[in-house]
């Protein structure tokens, strides 16, 4: 990435922090102004039971990012494994096979195109950055270019919050949203207790269940939390009064 790009892109983010320390909030507000976009979402992946929504721009963005985590699929996904998903037309032939669950949904919720990059450096691996369309076509030219500056961007602040050692992430989450990936957390590691399973399964089973009953991830994070839902070694699930 050529130098004035990117001081072009960390004056965006500067503008929207208006003097505050830059958040991850900040990066996808101007991203999704920078790369004319209608919104974007950020989420962590730092573990087979870590992943999280650190930020959405809107509505339809964080259902974006809650359909991929529940789903385990869509274009964040891939992008964290292989690399940069620019899929421009959501309702073209072969998304709905390629993401069964996911591009229905979407679709559903208003978006016609996803694009997601990875956030990384080296062999590390934070997370993704995902921008939606409300209608279909790829960016603008030099959008991808300004668009894998954002993510830089926000690799680089998310790496401000990683312990020295080891891939934790601290105090990124923006004001008022730290309860819904902390309850996740608490929720996995009561059914894993009750299950008698490893973390990464009973994230799956959890996440198997939201998926089941069309629930939200964190909504059946917090019913298993606030004791109204418990899970059974012999039964996927056991709703508890």
């Amino acid at each position: 990435m050529d130098s004035e790009r990117a001081a072009r892109i960390w004056g965006l983010v500067a503008e929207r922090a208006r003097g505050a320390p830059i958040s991850p909030a900040h990066i996808c507000a101007a991203a999704a102004a920078g790369i004319n976009v209608d919104g974007a979402g950020l989420t962590v992946m730092v573990g087979p039971t870590r992943r999280e929504v650190v930020h959405a721009t809107d509505r339809v963005a964080d259902q974006l990012e809650e359909f991929q985590l529940t789903f385990g699929q869509g274009p964040c996904m891939d992008a964290f494994d292989h690399g940069p998903v620019l899929a421009d037309e959501l309702e073209a032939p072969g998304y709905l096979a390629r993401w069964p669950a996911f591009t229905p949904a979407a679709i559903g919720a208003g978006a016609r195109a996803v694009f997601a990059l990875p956030l990384r450096v080296g062999a590390i691996r934070l997370g993704v950055i995902d921008f939606y369309r409300a209608r279909p076509g790829g960016l603008a030219h030099g959008g991808l270019a300004d668009a894998l500056a954002f993510a830089d961007a926000a690799t680089t602040i998310l790496l401000d919050g990683v312990d020295g050692g080891g891939p934790e992430l601290k105090s990124i989450w923006p004001d008022g949203q730290a309860g819904d990936p902390a309850v996740v957390h608490q929720a996995t590691g009561m059914i894993s207790v009750q299950l008698g399973v490893r973390v990464d399964v009973a994230f799956a089973r959890l996440r198997a269940y939201a998926f089941a009953h069309d629930r939200r991830l964190r909504d059946v994070a917090r019913d298993v939390v606030e004791r109204r839902l418990r899970f059974e070694p012999d039964e996927a699930s056991q709703d508890v009064q």
